[in-house]
């Protein structure tokens, strides 16, 4: 009896020792591998320590993530990212210039010397009105040739006038009568070539009329304007010997100017003739309006750039040409991503709106932004429709961001 109380002793102290999962002393065959054993047990109290574990206190927070406070004095707005159909504003700079179809630049019309100088720079000058005077010995010799053209002429003519009588009479033949009417049509064509040589050289018809009535040879020329307007250049000097090559005078109609501007290849395809332009014109602090009369159809191999031109009024005479100018082209309107500038934080030299990440929770994020067009900014990049963004409140919020990084 006492041995079988034993044997059942010690099959509940097993049974009590696999329970627990305590190793029996002196039962080898019942404990298991130390390291397997440690490796379980150890496992779930891991397991169980980490999923239960808070987050670590010292951890930073993100000082872009700001939450709104129950007291936040400032209206606060939430909106989506707005679309709006905007058109770039290009500006390129420019500069005033003539217009070219109101200059004339007027020289000699023969070699000679100027004697003479009757206008200045600045002077206001009528078609026709003398601009110097000059000296040419080729004149009086195209006069004098002219002169004895027409003598010839004159004689040709009487004699043709008795040979029509002689033939008349019978005293001369056809023959006769017709040789002294071609010496007439040669004689005739040969004043009438002088003539013309004489209003190349610059002399009137009534002047050429008047020629030689007297038997005075004039080899004083005038030079005169061909277009009403304002002297603006002037290249010559009193004694000075001049070529009908040479530019004497630039006269300038100035009551319409150009404005040109160089537009960079890559965004020529944004301007057109016939679009309308804004004209600013430092010197004057003030704003003009045109349109483009001109763009050019090839690229300036130098510069890269497109020649545009417009044109302006000037009746007041403000316009100056050679005055520096910005050319503000509006291009064609294309919808785009909007903001309001109210929206927009400036942070580190960079631009960014508080997109919402939870409910009174936002992120400063940074976002590329195009100029301000009546209170709206373009987005380049950096948002996306769906985002909703702070529209009202963001400098305040900003403010509480600061202070709380701060503490």
């Amino acid at each position: 009896m006492k041995h079988h109380a034993s044997l059942q002793s010690f099959a509940l102290a097993v049974m009590t020792a696999a329970l627990l999962g305590l190793p029996l002393a002196g039962c080898k065959d019942a404990a298991p591998p130390a390291g397997k054993s440690a490796g379980n047990a150890a496992a779930p109290a891991t397991s169980a320590l980490t999923e239960g574990a808070p987050e670590d206190p010292a951890a930073p927070a993100d000082p872009l993530l700001v939450a709104v406070p129950a007291n936040f004095g400032a209206e606060i707005r939430v909106a989506p990212v707005g679309s709006a159909a905007l058109s770039d504003t290009l500006r390129v700079a420019g500069k005033v210039d003539f217009d070219e179809r109101r200059v004339s630049r007027i020289g000699a019309t023969v070699t000679g010397r100027v004697i003479e100088i009757d206008a200045q720079l600045g002077q206001q000058v009528r078609v026709g009105d003398p601009l110097a005077v000059i000296n040419s010995t080729e004149l009086g010799q195209a006069q004098l040739a002219y002169l004895k053209a027409r003598a010839q002429a004159d004689l040709q003519s009487r004699s043709v006038e008795r040979a029509r009588q002689l033939f008349a009479a019978d005293v001369i033949g056809r023959a006769e009568l017709q040789r002294r009417e071609s010496e007439l049509s040669i004689a005739s064509a040969e004043q009438r070539g002088a003539a013309d040589q004489l209003r190349v050289l610059g002399m009137s018809s009534a002047a050429i009329s008047r020629l030689g009535g007297n038997g005075a040879i004039n080899s004083v020329t005038p030079v005169v304007s061909t277009m009403a307007g304002t002297v603006v250049e002037r290249k010559v000097t009193q004694g000075q010997v001049v070529q009908p090559s040479d530019a004497l005078f630039t006269v300038a109609d100035l009551s319409q100017v150009w404005v040109t501007a160089e537009v960079p290849e890559q965004q020529a395809a944004l301007v057109k003739s016939g679009q309308a332009v804004d004209i600013e014109v430092p010197a004057l602090g003030a704003r003009l309006t045109g349109k483009l009369i001109f763009v050019a159809d090839t690229v300036n191999p130098e510069t890269r750039t497109v020649t545009v031109r417009s044109a302006v009024d000037n009746a007041s005479r403000q316009l100056k040409p050679a005055m520096l100018a910005t050319m503000l082209i509006q291009a064609a309107p294309a919808k785009t991503l909007v903001v309001p500038a109210q929206s927009v934080v400036r942070e580190g030299d960079a631009d960014n709106v508080f997109v919402e990440v939870g409910p009174n929770r936002f992120r400063l994020t940074p976002v590329r932004l195009g100029p301000d067009a009546d209170g709206r900014r373009p987005v380049l990049s950096g948002l996306k429709p769906e985002q909703r963004i702070l529209v009202a409140g963001a400098f305040h919020l900003n403010n509480e961001r600061k202070r709380k990084e701060l503490e």
